[in-house]
């Protein structure tokens, strides 16, 4: 399927995956989707960042409705989940990962939440590990001593403050920072802001869109909702990822401190 011969696709929830060898996860992902999503009309596009295993033919069995659209190159992370911009006319779109599976209709139950609460431009739900263990992904606004301190046991107490670990959330939160595993934001506002900063090949992309999107609405963590996330963290195991993550710590860093210099 090319980016030409899509219609726009009109429906309560588009979902944007992007893909790149994903093989061993996007089957279940996909299903999981397709098989809990009951009380809303979706429509999903994967988006396959030049993936030379079997992923096309693993979305299209899981999922025959699906839109799986080649890029036929890298193009990184935000760059490729924009592509679905000008093919969607949802009220809310969900970015979601490959490895991400919902055990229930989650869906549904943030489109419920964004109704009842017009307010809120963007939202996560809770993600956890496989083993239902939490992940703690609701984090405060980057700055350099947070960064500096999930890569170093020395500055355990600045981690646990950056990713606010000492504090306990049952009930929905506004929160600075959304993880990008799982983002679900009102279209009309992803379009607005024109998707991901694409200055961000990797990492680093949902931080900056969280900080962007509060010009029209909050924010928000929501405790109540979750899904599964079989979580990586690549840049933790491999030198090229980890240069990707920490020159996209310096572009963030770097770009949200001309903006404050320039309120000054």
């Amino acid at each position: 399927m090319t980016m030409e011969t899509i219609v726009l696709m009109d429906c309560k929830v588009s979902l944007g995956i992007v893909t790149y060898n994903s093989q061993d996860k996007i089957g279940n992902a996909v299903s999981s989707i397709k098989t809990h999503t009951k009380g809303v009309d979706y429509k999903l596009f994967v988006f396959d960042n030049g993936s030379t295993d079997d992923t096309k033919a693993i979305v299209l069995k899981a999922d025959p409705d699906a839109e799986f659209i080649s890029t036929g190159k890298n193009l990184g992370f935000g760059k490729a989940h924009n592509l679905a911009i000008p093919l969607i006319d949802s009220k809310y779109h969900a970015i979601v990962n490959p490895d991400i599976i919902l055990d229930s209709d989650v869906l549904s139950q943030m489109v419920e939440y964004m109704e009842a609460n017009p307010d809120v431009a963007l939202a996560i739900p809770k993600v956890l590990f496989p083993d239902k263990s939490e992940q703690k992904l609701p984090k405060l606004k980057p700055k350099l001593i947070y960064l500096l301190a999930r890569r170093t046991p020395f500055f355990r107490a600045k981690a646990q403050e950056y990713t606010m670990e000492n504090i306990k959330i049952d009930c929905p939160l506004e929160i600075d920072q959304c993880t990008g595993c799982f983002m679900f934001i009102r279209t009309d506002v992803f379009k607005a802001l024109g998707g991901f900063d694409e200055r961000f090949f990797m990492y680093m992309e949902d931080a900056d869109l969280t900080l962007r999107t509060k010009k029209y609405g909050k924010t928000m963590y929501l405790p109540h909702i979750s899904v599964i996330h079989e979580w990586e963290r690549s840049s933790a195991k491999s030198l090229k990822y980890l240069m990707i993550h920490l020159s996209s710590c310096f572009k963030f860093l770097i770009k949200h401190r001309k903006k404050k210099e320039s309120k000054e």
